[in-house]
């Protein structure tokens, strides 16, 4: 099989969601709206929560968090795809494509630490409530928030610079809307081996570990909550869990979606709208998940709006 070395090839082919060019501005009008609701949405959390001083918690303080990594991940994907369809083309450079590898898997990875950090410290605020203060000092959310930040960033570089080791053949062509690191991985010419192992060990570590520390969370919580006798303390214990809750079944649910899909279907097309759901409908949904399901984001936000109208 004839192929090239990495360090030639000008680009790739972004094959999209489809090529009907009649469907092309109905796909425009959607993904610019829900980029524009996603951006929009998660900026709101973020003024909330830094306008309203009794929000300047643990738990506020990683929901901020998690929405600035939302509106970074749709930004690495979302603007390249709007361009491609109002330009009519499906090219993306070599260097632009590695780029949005690393972005995606950065933001990604956050998402994932980030929700596992925040069942710690629901756990912490539900089963050690008097220490709570103490144990989730400020120091220690910055802190949390760089590891997850600094594990992130060294996977996603790991796989990048995988990346450059490879060759690629001529017919480079990418059946989704972005440079998804296994598709990239299908069309080199090159041995893949150690790049694969490198996917499976990753997807362990910073799938497995993380969603067993969210489960082992939950187990001591759920234990906590049942032991309160009134019936009232309990709801009020799971309502704090609620909306976190909802967001790491969306998180995950899609993410095992998009698992089963390109394992289990010579579809494309499926893998491709599973992977919209995980990487473009989950953020979109978190700030009205965490806004509605929300006492005090309800009330904030409330007291944010008309304090603007009547100020």
């Amino acid at each position: 099989m004839e192929s090239e070395n990495q360090t030639h090839v000008a680009e790739f082919l972004l094959l999209g969601l489809s090529e009907d060019p009649d469907l092309q501005p109905v796909l425009f009008g959607l993904f610019l709206s829900m980029y524009l609701v996603t951006v929009l949405g998660n900026l709101l959390i973020i003024l909330v929560i830094t306008s309203d001083p009794h929000l300047h918690t643990p738990m506020y303080f990683f929901l901020c968090n998690l929405s600035l990594t939302d509106i970074c991940s749709t930004s690495t994907l979302v603007p390249k795809m709007l361009l491609n369809i109002q330009t009519e083309s499906k090219a993306i450079n070599y260097g632009g494509c590695l780029t949005q590898v690393y972005f995606f898997v950065v933001f990604i990875g956050m998402d994932n630490l980030l929700l596992t950090v925040m069942a710690y410290d629901r756990y912490v605020a539900i089963c050690h409530p008097l220490h709570y203060m103490v144990i989730m000092n400020p120091r220690l959310c910055v802190l949390l928030v760089l590891i997850c930040l600094l594990i992130s960033t060294v996977d996603a570089l790991l796989h990048t610079l995988m990346l450059l080791r490879l060759s690629f053949c001529k017919h480079l062509e990418i059946p989704h809307f972005f440079c998804d690191l296994t598709e990239i991985l299908k069309m080199a010419c090159s041995d893949t081996f150690i790049n694969n192992i490198v996917v499976y060990l990753s997807t362990i570590l910073l799938g497995i570990g993380p969603v067993s520390g969210i489960i082992f969370s939950y187990t001591r919580i759920v234990s906590s909550i049942l032991r309160i006798p009134s019936t009232g303390g309990k709801y009020k214990a799971f309502s704090t869990c609620g909306s976190h809750l909802s967001v790491v079944s969306l998180f995950y649910g899609t993410a095992i979606g998009v698992y089963l899909s390109s394992a289990f279907t010579d579809s494309p097309r499926k893998a491709i709208v599973a992977s919209v759901i995980y990487a473009l409908v989950t953020p979109m949904l978190n700030p009205f998940i965490y806004s509605l399901r929300n006492k005090d984001m309800k009330g904030a936000l409330r007291k944010l709006t008309w304090g603007r109208v009547f100020s």
